[in-house]
């Protein structure tokens, strides 16, 4: 496989989609990897460059790493703030606010914060005393009041809510953190404030180093830390026996990264203990679950054993409108659809793959196949008679060539005139005839992409050969391609090619016909999902009607310019978001260039 395009085609499928602009105010068409398939052929190909060690294969002396989930309910100003992510969600899918003023990535970030601690929002709102972060404090505390004896240290995960830069803290004023949230409350109870660190005060590499020292020891028994500063390269293994995730990652990764810090060699604890929070009713459980399923992508191919076809790519987690839209509704039958959508997808995409598999096995057993075999004997019989035609031929040591109309007994002699024809033959174009030899014709081209002459060598059957730049040299390849024992080598390949294809015609034939394994499953959940459409009425009047442009174009224009496509009936629908009486316009993908056209035929009259 010599080109990426052809490594694309085997293993990775694309999609194109809208993504907010890196300036926040506007959208762009990007076309990522979404899903790789063919991964037990992908991974061998990187197998011959690549060993694949995991804990699996390598039976690591680490500790028994017990998870544990910790359930916090909401409160009721969660429960208020999560139902308005709702309604955000609904006025950025329509248009109703630019995107500079609010985005999917604000949603998913505020509901992050909504499910760690309300304060995040606004450190005016209440410490409600059944939050995940006070529930964490308590373990945090039993769990170093149970170990106090063996020094035994905790680590506490957050990626929001880190100590405040203070050139940020003097412009923007303080804001609220959960760090330092966690070491007042645990000080209170009686925990000495110098066994509490955070990574983000050690600056320096020196710094860290002296910080992780004091860990391993247990002098520092709380260490408080976000997943890209107490990740990769953090050694304090040896007395950790508890470990906290307070907020979900973004990526499978970052789990992986935080539970290492603790399962690892070097860990004098025999058990140890994974605690995450999640409250529920907001982004946890689910942001979780997504994490969680991708990973068992990863896990099944990064391993010895044989892995998936196919998994998703690992992208960057944002909530999509209809995620938000089922979270904050609190509606389970909202949650149930969305799974079927997915699930039902899915089997659709198996089942397009089946029934290609299947016109594909058709066509390879009426055409392909035959031909193939066709034309494989036909090259075995020239092949043979070729060597038949070797056989007559006198053993003399150089039986001597023609070139051009001059015929050459002198091996050395006809080397030389071999190459000077060779080197009069055009780059480019086909093939052009330069001599014969044992009865064979010898043709020549210049291969502009391999950047040297090649040529066929033909009397029955046609051969390729590569000339070089000594001339008796290009008379010994000749005389090694034109060889009794050669051309029987050539023929038992191409009989064992010829067997193959046989093989691979009746192993189609017995796939043929085969009907779609899920077909039963398929039909079932596509019953299901058009019911709990029916139920749920997702597609109610007031909203369909606002979304009746399915393939939208959004463009900025005001108010005589939207008369414009009004006066063209050009069918088109207008935001509520504004921005210097200038209007976001939805309008049909297919009108896109009508529509700039007629704009700069109204911008350049008003000139």
């Amino acid at each position: 496989m010599n080109f990426f395009d052809a490594w694309a085609a085997n293993f990775a499928q694309t999609v194109t989609e809208n993504q907010l602009l890196p300036e926040g105010n506007g959208y762009q068409l990007k076309t990522r990897f979404a899903n790789f398939t063919n991964l037990p052929e992908l991974m061998c190909m990187f197998r011959e460059v690549a060993d694949i060690k995991t804990a699996d294969t390598l039976n690591l002396k680490v500790p028994e790493c017990e998870a544990i989930t910790v359930v916090a309910k909401p409160t009721k100003t969660q429960e208020k703030l999560i139902e308005s992510l709702g309604s955000r969600a609904k006025d950025i899918r329509l248009r109703k606010v630019l995107p500079t003023q609010d985005n999917m990535l604000n949603i998913t970030t505020d509901g992050k914060k909504i499910g760690l601690d309300q304060r995040l929002i606004d450190p005016l709102l209440p410490d409600e005393e059944g939050s995940k972060v006070n529930m964490c404090v308590d373990n945090v505390y039993d769990i170093w009041q149970k170990t106090s004896e063996n020094k035994s240290t905790q680590l506490i995960f957050s990626d929001l809510g880190v100590p405040q830069d203070p050139a940020d803290e003097k412009k923007n004023g303080k804001k609220f953190c959960v760090y330092d949230d966690i070491k007042t409350k645990l000080v209170s109870k009686g925990v000495p404030a110098e066994e509490i660190a955070f990574i983000h005060n050690a600056k320096t590499d020196e710094d860290k180093a002296k910080l992780f020292a004091k860990v391993r020891t247990g002098e520092v028994r709380i260490l408080i830390g976000s997943t890209l500063k107490m990740g990769a390269g953090t050694n304090v293994q040896n007395k950790v026996v508890a470990s906290h995730d307070l907020d979900v990652p973004c990526k499978p990764a970052d789990m992986e990264q935080r539970r290492g810090r603790m399962v690892r060699q070097g860990n004098e604890n025999k058990k140890v203990q994974l605690f995450r929070y999640v409250t529920e009713g907001t982004f946890d459980a689910y942001m979780y679950q997504m994490l969680e399923n991708k990973q068992k992508f990863i896990s099944q191919i990064m391993t010895s054993k044989s892995p998936v076809r196919s998994c998703e790519d690992v992208d960057d987690v944002t909530l999509s409108y209809a995620e938000i839209k089922a979270l904050s509704a609190g509606n389970p039958l909202i949650k149930e659809k969305m799974d079927l959508d997915v699930e039902v997808t899915k089997l659709k995409m198996l089942k397009a793959n089946h029934d290609n598999l299947q016109f594909k096995l058709e066509d390879n057993i009426v055409k392909v196949f035959p031909k193939q075999i066709s034309q494989l004997e036909a090259r075995i019989e020239k092949i043979n008679d070729d060597i038949k035609h070797l056989n007559t031929i006198s053993g003399e040591e150089f039986p001597g060539i023609k070139i051009g109309d001059k015929f050459i007994s002198d091996k050395s002699e006809a080397g030389e005139e071999m190459l000077n024809a060779i080197r009069k033959s055009s780059v480019g174009g086909g093939y052009n005839n330069i001599a014969e030899y044992k009865g064979f014709e010898i043709a020549v081209t210049f291969d502009t992409l391999a950047q040297k002459y090649i040529g066929q060598v033909k009397n029955n059957e046609t051969y390729k050969i590569d000339f070089g730049s000594s001339g008796s040299g290009n008379i010994t390849r000749l005389d090694n391609l034109l060889n009794a024992d050669m051309l029987r080598k050539m023929c038992d390949h191409t009989a064992e090619s010829l067997s193959e294809v046989r093989k691979q015609l009746e192993d189609a034939k017995a796939e043929y016909g085969k009907p779609f394994v899920y077909e039963k499953e398929l039909h079932e959940k596509s019953e299901r999902l058009a019911t709990l459409t029916e139920m749920l009425d997702v597609n109610a009047n007031a909203e369909l009607e606002q979304m009746l442009i399915a393939d939208p174009y959004y463009i900025e224009l005001n108010a005589f310019e939207i008369a414009v496509l009004e006066q063209n009936d050009i069918k088109h629908e207008v935001s509520d978001a504004t921005s210097n009486d200038v209007k976001v316009v939805k309008i049909e993908r297919e009108d896109k260039e009508k529509v700039k056209e007629l704009i700069s035929i109204e911008r350049g009259l008003k000139k």
